[in-house]
């Protein structure tokens, strides 16, 4: 009896499906966190009796035939890359990207990585990292005897030194873009890398064309909708107990056909 494994295929599927879900909303107040939605795609077809085969020696041709379906699969858990909202926080070191864009981090093994989540510090020697002490690139150092530093919209660093009237420009942050963001791999910290589905990554000053502007002293939200992730939570468990009947509407009929004499 197909039905047993179809539904079994079902119940795997809703559960990866609340898995999904679950971390969405377990990151709803994670910076920069971008949701995640599982894809699905149905399994291979049995013809019993195939479409488009001649069904008598004039030639007629069966217009349906029987097609048994043999379940679902997971095809892709990709992120959505739509802007989350921007909170205002007064904190210097704070920077939100308005539009399209990632920072660029340096790994400690040299990879660069790359990420939206914009809660900036300084290192013991003065360079901007990030909250895991990372490098931001392209590896701006701020001064010791800096009272104030701004970070425009297009990205450069302005501090004012201390006993000096004018402010100084000691660089500025580059962002980078690709052409498909849903391809990026995702390793947690709020980081991600570049693979050979999100195609190579393009820097520009923040501003540029298909760059955005950066915002000093706020921070992007996670762009989880806590009203959505709810309804796809009870749709998917709706949809996983409808399986389970199936199962065990099949075991009912297997036992009906068990006390046949």
């Amino acid at each position: 009896m197909r039905s047993l494994n179809i539904a079994a295929t079902g119940m795997l599927a809703q559960q990866l499906n609340v898995e999904v879900i679950s971390n969405n909303i377990a990151n709803m107040n994670t910076t920069g966190y971008k949701r995640q939605r599982a894809e699905f795609q149905d399994l291979l077809y049995q013809s019993q009796r195939r479409v488009g085969s001649t069904s008598s020696d004039t030639g007629t041709v069966v217009p349906a035939g029987v097609q048994i379906g043999l379940g679902v699969k997971t095809a892709a858990v990709y992120m959505i890359a739509e802007q989350g909202n921007l909170a205002s926080t007064d904190n210097t070191l704070d920077l939100a990207i308005s539009g399209q864009g990632f920072y660029q981090v340096t790994l400690p093994s040299g990879e660069t990585s790359y990420s939206r989540a914009g809660s900036f510090q300084l290192s013991p020697t003065g360079q901007i990292v990030s909250a895991d002490g990372y490098v931001v690139q392209p590896g701006i150092t701020i001064p010791a005897n800096a009272v104030d530093i701004t970070i425009n919209a297009s990205g450069e660093v302005l501090v004012k030194i201390d006993g000096q009237v004018n402010v100084s420009n000691v660089g500025r942050i580059q962002l980078a873009s690709f052409p498909n963001p849903a391809g990026l791999e995702a390793t947690g910290d709020n980081l991600f890398l570049e693979t050979a589905a999100s195609g190579t990554a393009t820097q520009g000053n923040p501003g540029t064309a298909g760059f955005g502007q950066l915002m000093q002293g706020f921070l992007e939200t996670s762009n989880v909708n806590t009203v959505t992730e709810i309804t796809n939570l009870i749709t998917a468990q709706r949809a996983y107990e409808m399986n389970s009947k199936v199962i065990q509407t099949s075991d009912e009929m297997l036992n009906s056909v068990n006390r046949l004499r």
